[in-house]
């Protein structure tokens, strides 16, 4: 690297007066290099100081996916209800379809004539007067039973849900931003931590559905920029070679938190507001307690012109790894060596205003809203494999685990735009096979096909492989002084597709082969779109838009000229 490092020799200009040192004129040399070669060649591309970094930083994915993903315990539909007696003895009857009668009464043979023996809520429940029946596990087990919403009323489960996947679009905008150009990361995720902690509070305490779609609204926008910055913060602190293993980090914690939901709303299964309650807790602990020793990205220091500040980040983890920067090293803006810009240009750079770039944004938008469709839709739709639904959240949490090795291991070696797309077309595939084995009678007949639940957690496994791999890709796509900002849209296009994902889980419920089909072609079809991106493996990270565009440009004339090379020899040789 000793042709990029530059040595710019200072007297007073060039020289320091004698009278000024007392002595003979003496030249000061400073060594100016960049972030990148500072990490590569003295801290280390991925030391113990960079390690705990990450794994402080990735912590906070475990609360991200606890409260995107408690709304499947939340508002999950009981599994049964039975109707009231004069006796102790109820008659339950099981939503699948089957009853188990341990008497007979007046009332109870009522409840049962009025049902037409068919068990199943469409067909029953909604023909019943009230109080002749109750929900076996209670009516506080989630906010269906609570408040009633089935019959008429069956899609209004599905408005917190979307609201909340919308709220986490618009937040993700608006934390982007203020993580770019004013906050930092670190600060970013703080602010997300705190307003997350208090939003799930505030969600326990709900009197009605439409408060609860409110505060699920506030709490989707809160928590959405833990994943975004958590994911940058990361990745801005090691070496290239190592930042797509590094991205996996956090998913492997999105992995832990997933895993944990079971675990918390078992106990709380009948309570709903007891759920959201335990999980306001580990956000607000973690924001005083754990990030506080958290640095923040010396890439963004050194792009808001706070140079000094980001040397001292990076003698901190230089330490850490045991090792010493040199005395004379200053951080160089490559952009701004190069171009003649400042600070002030970087700060005002417009990725939507640079035709290349807002070309890029709008291809992995794209992608994204059909793999976030995929990806938050396969982990709602478990209810509609009409398994147990602890049983089947944990597999599915399960399978998040060798999604995120797997995708550790192919990242170090294979080209990110294959495997995205390769992870794409195998959940959509594995969907679409679940419509094979789905019966959409399978409620009335009481149980569910061991087959379509192997190849749902596979293609789930896969879609988790691919949103894994994008959120990467995207860091990799863009520069520093934009990099939040186009992940923050790549977020919003992920939470879009989630949004919508809820309504199709409804539809499931009266028809699942066409849900499991819409995911397998949204799939595929996000797959096709990231053809059109350009690969990114091993490429440096860029600070600006300007240079990126210029270095970008040169290598494309590299590789032109290389081939031409190529070609006129294979001429002559003929």
């Amino acid at each position: 690297m000793e042709e990029e490092q530059e040595l710019i020799s200072l007297h007073e200009g060039n020289t320091i007066s004698a009278a000024e040192r007392g002595g003979a004129e003496v030249a000061v040399c400073k060594l100016k290099l960049t972030v990148d070669e500072v990490v590569e060649d003295y801290i280390g591309s991925f030391g113990f100081s960079q390690l705990l970094h990450v794994l402080l930083v990735s912590f906070a994915w475990i609360f991200d996916s606890q409260n995107t993903l408690a709304t499947i315990f939340s508002d999950a539909q009981p599994s049964a209800w039975r109707c009231k007696t004069s006796s102790s003895s109820n008659v339950n009857i099981i939503l699948n379809g089957s009853s188990s009668i341990s008497s007979s009464s007046f009332s109870s043979s009522f409840c049962l004539e009025n049902n037409g023996g068919k068990g199943n809520v469409d067909g029953s429940v909604c023909r019943l007067a009230a109080g002749t029946w109750e929900w076996v596990g209670g009516n506080t087990s989630s906010t269906i039973a609570e408040w009633n919403l089935i019959c008429d009323r069956k899609f209004f489960p599905a408005i917190p849900a979307s609201l909340f996947f919308l709220g986490s679009l618009l937040g993700s905008a608006f934390f982007g931003r203020v993580a770019d150009k004013w906050l930092g990361r670190k600060k970013a995720v703080m602010l997300s931590c705190i307003l997350t902690s208090a939003t799930s509070f505030l969600t326990s305490l709900s009197p009605n559905i439409w408060i609860y779609a409110l505060l699920r609204f506030a709490n989707g926008f809160a928590r959405s920029g833990i994943g975004i910055c958590c994911l940058v913060l990361a990745t801005e602190a090691v070496g290239r070679k190592w930042r797509g293993q590094v991205g996996q980090y956090g998913f492997f914690f999105f992995s832990a938190g997933f895993l944990s939901l079971p675990l918390i709303a078992y106990p709380t299964r009948t309570s709903w507001r007891t759920l959201y309650k335990i999980l306001s807790l580990f956000p607000f602990c973690y924001a005083t307690l754990l990030l506080p020793f958290v640095s923040e990205s010396p890439r963004w220091l050194l792009v808001m012109g706070r140079s000094g500040e980001a040397l001292d980040v990076l003698k901190k983890f230089a330490r850490l790894n045991g090792k010493k920067l040199p005395p004379n090293l200053t951080l160089a803006n490559p952009s701004a060596a190069k171009t003649g810009s400042n600070n002030s240009d970087n700060k005002n750079e417009s990725l939507w205003g640079t035709k290349w770039a807002a070309k890029r944004l709008i291809m992995v938008m794209a992608a994204g809203f059909g793999v976030g469709f995929v990806y938050y839709g396969i982990q709602l739709n478990v209810e509609n494999l009409n398994f147990n639904l602890y049983f089947s959240v944990a597999l599915n949490a399960l399978m998040e685990i060798p999604a995120v090795v797997i995708g550790t291991v192919l990242l170090s070696f294979t080209n990110r735009r294959l495997l995205f797309s390769r992870s794409a077309y195998v959940a959509g595939s594995a969907s679409i096979l679940c419509t094979l084995f789905s019966n959409n009678n399978n409620k009335e007949k009481g149980g569910g096909s061991w087959p379509q639940l192997i190849i749902e957690g596979v293609g789930f496994m896969a879609a988790s492989t691919a949103f894994d791999v994008m959120y990467i890709y995207c860091v990799e796509l863009f520069p520093t002084n934009v990099r939040n900002i186009a992940v923050s849209f790549l977020r919003q296009a992920l939470m879009l597709g989630a949004s919508v994902s809820p309504l199709l889980v409804v539809v499931g419920r009266m028809s699942p082969s066409l849900s499991f089909l819409v995911f397998g072609a949204l799939s595929i079809f996000s797959g096709v779109l990231s053809l059109w991106l350009p690969e990114t493996k091993n490429a440096p990270l860029y600070e600006t838009l300007k240079q990126q565009e210029e270095e970008e440009e040169k290598q494309k004339c590299l590789e032109a000229a290389a081939s031409d090379s190529v070609f006129e020899l294979g001429m002559e040789t003929n």
